[in-house]
Formats: C-alpha cells, structure tokens, sequence
C-alpha cells in the first residue's frame, strides 16, 4: 500500500482554463489528474451534437489535449480519469486512441465507463418500477416523456475502480459524479471497501474540494479576493490522499492563487443540501464532521471526516425540450440613461401586447443597475448613471411569437428613447429552451459496464 497518492484537478467545467491540466502534469509530481467537464445541461448539449453526429457527444477538448499530454503522462506514468466522455465515450476513447498512434505510443489501455445513458430504456425502466417522479414537483416524467433529450444516472467511484483494476491508464466516463473521480483513485489505492463509510467520506470530500478547479486555489474567492497572488497563473488544486482518509490539499510551487483555510472552506459550502448528509452512490457524507487544519505554505489538512451508508438510489439527470427564448439588448447613455432605458422597455411591452404574441415569461434587466441583486439594488441617482444596458428575455411554447420579438428590437432605436447604441449581431434568433428533470431510480435497475479499449 502506498504512504500517499496525488490527485491533481485539471478542469472544474467544460470551458475552465485548457492549459490547466498540461501545467498540473508537467509543474510537479502527480499520481493522477482528473478532469470534470460535465454538468446537467452540458449532457443535453452533448446529445444534440451526438444526434447530428454519432462520432460526437463527448468533450471535444480531449483529444487536443491528449496530444499535449499523453507522452508525459506516458513517462510519468500518470493515470488520467475524466467524465468528458459525455453522451459518447466510446467515441471519445477512439479518438485518444487516434491521437497515441499519431504519437506513435505503442501501448495504451482506455477503460470506458458505459451504462450510465438511460435515454432509450426509459419506457423499459419504467415499466419496471422506476416512478422517475421530478425530485423537486414531484411530477410525473409522462409529463415530459415526449420531450425528453438526454437522461443519464450518475454513477460513482466503483466502476472507474474496476477500470483501474483492470489495468486501465486513462478511465473515460459518461455521468459520473464529480466527486467520484478524486474518490476513484483512493478507493484503488488503499483497498478501501464500500463499507468503509468514513473513509469513502473523505474520499468524497476530497473531491468535492478539487471538483471546481481553482475555486478552491484562490479563484473566485469571497474573502479577501484582493490577496490572492498572480491569479493570472493560478495553480489548480491538489488532493494529497493518505491510506487513513486524511487529506492534504495544495498545489504546485511556484504557481498563483492561494490554498488556505478560507479557500478550502470556502468551496466546502459550495453546493450543498443538507450538510449532514452530502449524498452520493459511494456514501452520504457528513460535512458537519470535516476538521481542517491550515498547515501555511499553500497547504490545508482535511480530516476525522465521517460518514453513513449508501442510499439505494441513484440520481437521473433528465432534460427536456421546454419552448424557445430569445434575447435582445441595447444601450442607452447619459443624461437620464436608466430612465430612457426603462421607457423603452415599456414601449415594447405596449406594442407585444399589442400584437397578442404569447409569451410564458418576459424578464427585463437594467444591467449595471438590477441585473445582478434584481428587486434588492439599491436606488441610484439616474442622473448620475452614465449607460444602461437594456436586456429584454422572452419565453414561449410559442415560436412563432419569439421569433416576432427578435423583430421589435431594432426598431427601437429610431423610434424610441434618444441616445441608444449596443446593437450588433443582427435580430435575435430563438433557440431552444432545455430544462432540467431530476429524479431517482433504483440501483438494482442499472448497471455500469466497464470495457477496455487496448492499443498495444
């Protein structure tokens, strides 16, 4: 059993910092780098471009990143484990596995994580007992049956476990929870068992720490943000794993950001329920228990982390077609800049009404005045102000009525309000809107399968 592992976070979202993972592999010492790419509407996107393409629908980053990284990787025989595989992971292995032999690296194992894509068994499920009753309505999914354009159980750590068991450098997943790639890695290392509740619970807060990238190094700190050192090199975090659940979180010398007490437990609050049962597949995490200790030089030991057993659940993250949206805005300047903006605001409410268009919801933003804290902003002398940006959002089942609002827009300008520029990029276009559907299934209806993709 080794005395320690390091667990290097390398991407918090699909989109965070690309060059993020090539400095974690090449800045300093790790064991392994994990990578979150996913989140709920990421995996309806992912399937849109899978429907168009049946060799998409995963992180198409990857690949390009494999072309930096898998040599070193290869020679510091650091394992990689990420759920960019989406919708598709098969196809994003075959396109890593394209990427080696370009490379011309000779031996390679990719263990796939599949089963987690529910979408076309849904009906099956359901005749078997699985109710998939919206976790917050309680609604029934025959609701939105016909709408349906993604639906995937987040699995947990055992089946990347068994990836690596079977000898697997890189682990690709679909929806997995994010915790559960930190925790993947411990679980295999250590001999850990899915009875050792407190230890899995460490595991998971770890992950929890590191599933956000920087957030928990520095970057969009709360506290004192102004302290935070080069953040234009910042360091992503590091998960030092030891056998009895301790945990030390850092990053590489000589990077940017900070690691300290407030960081850490910053992100610790960082989208949480009940913070006395943190609900995953692997355990429920007590948050209530975590100690942390804050060591100095960019390093905070988290420990006597306890825990309960696994529900008997897993969650589903559904989405579904919902109607159209679009999106305008212009900008109005001073004098008078939020009063010219919130006449032409009425000037369009009259004439949409005025047409009888339908709409689920209009919502209007004065952006630098409520955008952010809505009806909370604080009143502001309007003479004082000098720009506005009036952002105006409709919402239909109706098409046809989202797309005639992409039409009255423009027009305000010449016949509106004086003083307005900001619009570019032609009339907005509706697109479509995806909401999102959670729900629980019983694990004994599904099943992850692991397969392994050799190049040797």
């Amino acid at each position: 059993m080794k005395k320690s592992i390091k667990i290097a976070s390398g991407q918090g979202f699909w989109g965070d910092l690309i060059d993020a993972p090539y400095h974690q592999v090449i800045k300093g010492d790790i064991d392994y780098l994990i990578m979150d790419y996913l989140a709920e509407v990421t995996m309806s996107i992912l399937q849109k471009q899978k429907n168009k393409n049946p060799e998409l629908g995963y992180a198409k980053d990857i690949p390009e990143l494999m072309k930096r990284i898998l040599p070193i990787i290869k020679q510091k025989n650091i394992k990689v484990i990420t759920n960019g595989g989406g919708v598709n992971p098969i196809a994003c292995a075959n396109a890593v596995i394209k990427v080696a032999k370009e490379l011309n690296i000779n031996e390679l194992k990719i263990g796939v994580v599949l089963g987690d894509d529910i979408k076309d068994q849904l009906d099956d499920l359901i005749a078997k007992g699985a109710e998939l009753k919206n976790m917050e309505t309680n609604e029934p999914i025959s609701a939105v049956r016909d709408k349906i354009l993604s639906a995937n159980v987040y699995f947990g750590a055992f089946p990347i476990v068994e990836a690596l068991k079977k000898g697997a450098d890189i682990v690709i997943t679909g929806r997995t929870t994010d915790t559960g790639l930190t925790l993947a890695p411990m679980i295999y290392e250590f001999g850990w068992s899915n009875k050792d509740y407190n230890l899995l619970s460490a595991g998971t807060v770890a992950g929890h720490i590191l599933e956000c990238g920087a957030q928990s190094s520095g970057g969009n700190f709360l506290g004192d943000w102004q302290s935070v050192p080069d953040m234009a090199e910042i360091g992503f975090p590091i998960a030092e794993a030891f056998p009895d659940g301790e945990v030390i979180i850092t990053k590489h010398p000589n990077t940017g950001g900070m690691v300290t007490f407030e960081t850490v437990a910053e992100q610790l609050l960082y989208e949480i329920g009940d913070p006395k049962n943190y609900i995953t597949p692997d355990c429920v995490a007590d948050f209530t228990s975590i100690k942390l200790e804050d060591l100095g030089d960019n390093r905070v030991r988290m420990f006597d982390v306890s825990g309960f057993p696994e529900t008997e659940f897993y969650k589903v993250s559904c989405s579904y077609s919902d109607g159209f949206s679009a999106i305008g805005s212009l900008t109005y300047s001073w004098p008078q800049a939020l009063t010219k903006a919130k006449a032409a605001d009425e000037i369009l409410r009259k004439r949409l009404a005025n047409l009888n268009l339908k709409f689920d919801e209009i919502r209007t933003e004065f952006v630098g005045y409520n955008s952010t804290h809505g009806p909370l902003a604080k009143k502001l002398d309007e003479d004082d102000i000098n720009e506005i940006m009036l952002r105006v959002a409709v919402r239909s089942h109706d098409y046809a009525s989202v797309e005639r609002f992409g039409k009255e827009i423009a027009p305000l300008i010449l016949t509106g309000p004086p003083s307005v520029t900001g619009f570019a990029g032609g009339r907005p276009k509706p697109s479509e809107v995806v909401a999102y559907w959670p729900a629980l299934i019983p694990k004994k209806l599904v099943r992850p399968k692991v397969e392994i993709i050799n190049l040797s």
